[in-house]
């Protein structure tokens, strides 16, 4: 029997087709006899005791510029569906946030992929401290002397905000560099987050491996190669997509961080490695899978479906 699958997301009539991973993950659904249902993040709503959210019914098809239809917008209650995604992008902010604890009300019975309260407390850059053993050396701080006091201990390093995405506000600070005051106080006026400061890891040139896990367990990888005289590799800053293999270092990372996820109800997750250190364990909205695909062969969506289908069964 088929089930009633609700996307939230970003708006899906944008997105595109040959590379975004919710989006070949709806397709699997769809192939595989399971009803779409589309909405926001902002038409999601607690009203008297129900989590409603208001949207479309939707049929999908990988035909550029005509890859949606939509049905009738009408809205549901969530708690009548079978599983719910948890997909729109980051900023992990306040909105995002509050999007987790009301769809927490109606999970597990409504199985939410990933698990709602697990997204909540697993933030991208803060799950590696968990793993310190893996990950280059760290500071998370607001203090401008204690960042100063990390940077003079290790010259050459990355200053990036706590929650953002995309390769956003990335710096690099190399020995030379004189504007890490600056920077901080830019970042002070936007927001009162604290900064995450990581040793530069040279590796970073030859790529950042984005390993895919599916329940735990390491399906394939991809490496993106940041562009000529750029720091940042991910892909929505130009960074190239390239054919890798998981090397042994990739396998123990993923042996020693799988339990966890599994555990917690982390069924798609993405995490970035630079050479031999993990850097960041993705499970808001992790990407990938599409390139993974068209470099192996292999099918990330169909093994998140059989998991989310034993699990429902």
């Amino acid at each position: 029997m088929g089930l009633k699958v609700a996307l939230q997301m970003d708006p899906i009539g944008s997105v595109n087709i040959d590379a975004d991973s919710t989006f070949r993950i709806a397709v699997e659904a769809q192939d595989r006899g399971h009803s779409l249902f589309f909405y926001t993040p902002d038409k999601l709503a607690f009203r008297e005791g129900r989590v409603v959210a208001r949207g479309f019914p939707i049929t999908l098809r990988r035909e550029k510029g005509n890859h949606v239809s939509y049905g009738e917008e009408t809205e549901v209650d969530l708690a009548e569906y079978d599983v719910v995604w948890l997909r729109q992008d980051p900023p992990f902010d306040m909105g995002y946030i509050t999007t987790t604890h009301l769809l927490e009300m109606i999970h597990p019975r409504t199985l939410v992929v990933n698990d709602p309260f697990w997204v909540r407390n697993f933030p991208e850059k803060l799950l590696v401290l968990r793993f310190a053993e893996l990950t280059p050396p760290t500071m998370i701080a607001r203090d401008l002397q204690a960042i100063r006091s990390f940077k003079e201990k290790h010259g050459d390093v990355i200053l990036k905000p706590l929650y953002g995405n995309g390769g956003a506000g990335v710096f690099r600070l190399d020995r030379q560099d004189r504007n890490l005051a600056s920077l901080h106080e830019l970042f002070s006026s936007i927001n009162r987050e604290p900064l995450i400061v990581q040793k530069f890891l040279p590796a970073v040139s030859a790529g950042d491996k984005r390993v895919i896990l599916v329940n735990g367990e390491p399906v394939g990888a991809i490496n993106r190669v940041p562009q000529a005289g750029e720091t940042r590799s991910n892909m929505h800053v130009g960074g190239r997509a390239e054919k890798v293999g998981l090397t042994p270092r990739d396998l123990e990372i993923c042996a020693a961080i799988g339990p966890t996820l599994r555990d917690n109800g982390q069924i798609f997750v993405g995490i970035d490695v630079i050479g031999d250190f993990l850097t960041e364990i993705n499970v808001t909205s992790p990407t990938g899978i599409q390139e993974l695909e068209r470099f192996d062969g292999t099918n990330a969506a169909a093994l998140i479906w059989d998991v989310i289908e034993a699990k429902r069964a």
